[in-house]
């Protein structure tokens, strides 16, 4: 049995990260009986979630669980893709992961109201006294980390700009298709559902969630991927999208 862990349901989401959710999305597509657990960084090879347990194995990064997943049970998640359509999910893929997925946390934990009501809760299991400091240091270390790739040295504004670009690009290739290639969903949507969720949740209110609202072929993917993937959890789509995204 594959064990998947993450951080679980928070932020109005059936998972927090939205990485996690891309693996567990992705679990769900190729028909893999899994259970999920919560799991902490320093128990993961990497560092980081998700990761996952699969007959003793231990694997870390959504791609690498991906790539170890379809080469154990022979299975694809873009078969059906020709060459083009493989190399352009990769760039989009790396698009959402790379640039996207740090315009989407920049929101969640620079807003000072969104870092209160949200990822400061990450600490909640340390001993109360020990929490605003153990606080200050996890946003110490993700403001360093955004520095470092560069997003950091950016104002808010520029950010969300930045985010949008994306945005508009995601808009477009989908079109008024269902999935990013057609009919039925290909691994980069499991990326694409993830990151989308991530930013609309209405836990969180941030500029570039108001702008991803104009976008009605992006809010009614999300709110399809919601229904398809977790038809258990309750999804408070945006209202019509708002013109002049």
């Amino acid at each position: 049995m594959i064990t998947l862990y993450g951080l679980g349901p928070m932020f109005g989401l059936p998972e927090a990260s939205p990485f996690v959710t891309k693996t567990e999305v992705q679990l769900k597509l190729l028909g893999l009986p899994y259970r999920k657990e919560r799991g902490r960084p320093e128990q993961s090879p990497k560092g980081q979630v998700p990761f996952i347990d699969d007959d003793g194995a231990r694997i870390a990064d959504s791609h690498f669980i991906r790539e170890h997943l379809e080469r154990k049970h022979g299975k694809d998640l873009d078969a059906g893709l020709d060459a083009r359509q493989r190399a352009e999910a990769w760039a989009v893929e790396r698009m959402l992961e790379n640039h996207f997925a740090a315009a989407t946390r920049h929101a969640r934990w620079f807003i000072p109201e969104n870092f209160a009501k949200g990822p400061a809760h990450l600490v909640d299991g340390a001993p109360e006294e020990l929490r605003p400091k153990l606080r200050e240091e996890l946003l110490a270390r993700v403001r360093e980390s955004f520095r470092a790739i560069g997003v950091g040295r950016h104002s808010d504004e520029e950010v969300v700009e930045l985010g949008v670009r994306s945005l508009e690009a995601l808009s477009v290739l989908l079109g008024d298709k269902p999935y990013l290639f057609g009919a039925r969903p290909a691994g980069v949507d499991a990326t694409a559902f993830a990151m989308l969720a991530g930013i609309l949740t209405p836990f969180f209110d941030a500029p570039l969630r108001r702008r991803a609202e104009g976008f009605a072929n992006l809010v009614a993917y999300a709110a399809r991927g919601m229904r398809e993937f977790y038809p258990e959890h309750p999804w408070e789509a945006p209202p019509a999208a708002r013109p002049g995204a």
